[in-house]
């Protein structure tokens, strides 16, 4: 019997309904352009699709041109839920979502147990949203892909990207880090905040960003740390809060759609 990792969000972050998440995404990304050529990684945010989606569809979008050749996502992001050292991968052979199952690359994840800090934590998994709001835009994108999904915990920017070095690949393999920006900070002071953030992700300098900055700053140094040593471009797609688009600017989350190629 396949185990599979249940949706915990649907209906809350995103509609439980297949049709109604069908066309909620479908429409975010009709109001996107076509790109020229599609990004090797992104950064995309995490919250609720109310708040993040037409943020995250502004990078989803990009995928277009390689909707056939990507057949493998790799799928980081931090733990909201659980505390613990290392990466946590999931011992589930599928992720389901309301758009269907997303398979596991297990074999993938057979390789990185080698690692001492990577570890099987399906408790980490159980109610993170964190990877789970990726994967209906995904379903959307692109025809057929197995994911390595990994949260990671307390652990150093450097022993993420030595993941990614792992598991870069080539035109078939995408590399998705789930991070949102500023967290409840006054609008004008997380304007700041983003700013400066996405300031130190297109120069390529992963110490310049800070804690307070990003909830997945460590997946997203590692991006950076890796595209650097690459030579890759940055490129900022689009760059809100929920200030903008829930208009309650007491409190705001910062959202940031990256892409990198």
């Amino acid at each position: 019997m396949v185990k599979v990792r249940e949706p915990a969000v649907a209906g809350v972050f995103y509609p439980a309904d297949p049709n109604q998440l069908t066309g909620l995404i479908d429409g975010f990304l009709s109001e996107m352009t076509d790109p020229a050529a599609p990004p090797k990684a992104i950064i995309a945010p995490h919250a609720g699709y109310t708040y993040s989606g037409p943020i995250a569809a502004s990078v989803y979008a990009c995928l277009r041109p390689a909707r056939e050749t990507i057949c493998r996502v790799v799928l980081i992001g931090p733990s909201h839920r659980v505390s613990f050292r290392g990466l946590a991968a999931s011992s589930a052979e599928a992720f389901l979502t309301p758009l269907g199952a997303v398979k596991v690359d297990r074999a993938c994840i057979h390789h990185l147990l080698q690692l001492k800090f990577v570890v099987i934590r399906d408790d980490a998994h159980l109610r993170e949203h964190g990877l789970e709001v990726h994967l209906p835009f995904l379903q959307r994108m692109i025809n057929e892909f197995s994911i390595v999904p990994l949260v990671f915990g307390d652990i150093s920017y450097m022993r993420v990207a030595d993941i990614l070095r792992e598991l870069w690949g080539g035109p078939e393999t995408l590399i998705i880090i789930s991070s949102d920006f500023s967290h409840y900070y006054p609008y004008n002071q997380a304007r700041v905040l983003d700013h400066e953030a996405a300031q130190s992700i297109l120069k390529l300098e992963p110490d310049s960003i800070r804690p307070e900055q990003a909830c997945g700053r460590v997946g997203i140094q590692a991006l950076v740390e890796v595209v650097r040593e690459k030579g890759l471009h940055a490129e900022l797609l689009d760059l809100r809060s929920s200030g903008d688009t829930s208009r309650n600017q007491d409190q705001v989350v910062g959202y940031g759609a990256f892409a990198f190629d």
